[in-house]
């Protein structure tokens, strides 16, 4: 006799299938055609994003996605230059509002 397989085993193979299937039941045409999580993968892309976009600090959120800060970094890229360019703008932002004159009357 072989292994014996649990009842709830989802076979490696069968995944795709599977998550086809759960695309159709809960998404509407428009997201199917958009390919909106075509790969399970994608929701955990979707969760790490989220966290980054969140300002969590990406040693964190490699910690929780049980990745290395390199990996993260590597795969993430894009994402943390975009981050980082938005952390610039608000800082200059913030800066010429330092600078400029506050109007009152006392010049200070």
């Amino acid at each position: 006799m072989g292994p014996e397989i649990p009842e709830k085993y989802v076979d490696a193979s069968a995944y795709g299938i599977t998550w086809g299937r759960a695309r159709e039941a809960v998404l509407t045409l428009d997201e199917h055609a958009l390919e909106l999580a075509k790969r399970p993968y994608d929701l955990r892309h979707a969760g790490i994003s989220f966290w980054l976009a969140s300002g969590v600090d990406p040693a964190e959120c490699a910690r929780r996605a049980g990745q290395s800060i390199q990996v993260l970094f590597r795969y993430y890229a894009k994402f943390l230059a975009e981050a980082r360019d938005h952390a610039n703008r608000l800082i200059e932002t913030s800066m010429r509002r330092w600078e400029e004159p506050t109007g009152d009357s006392e010049g200070g």
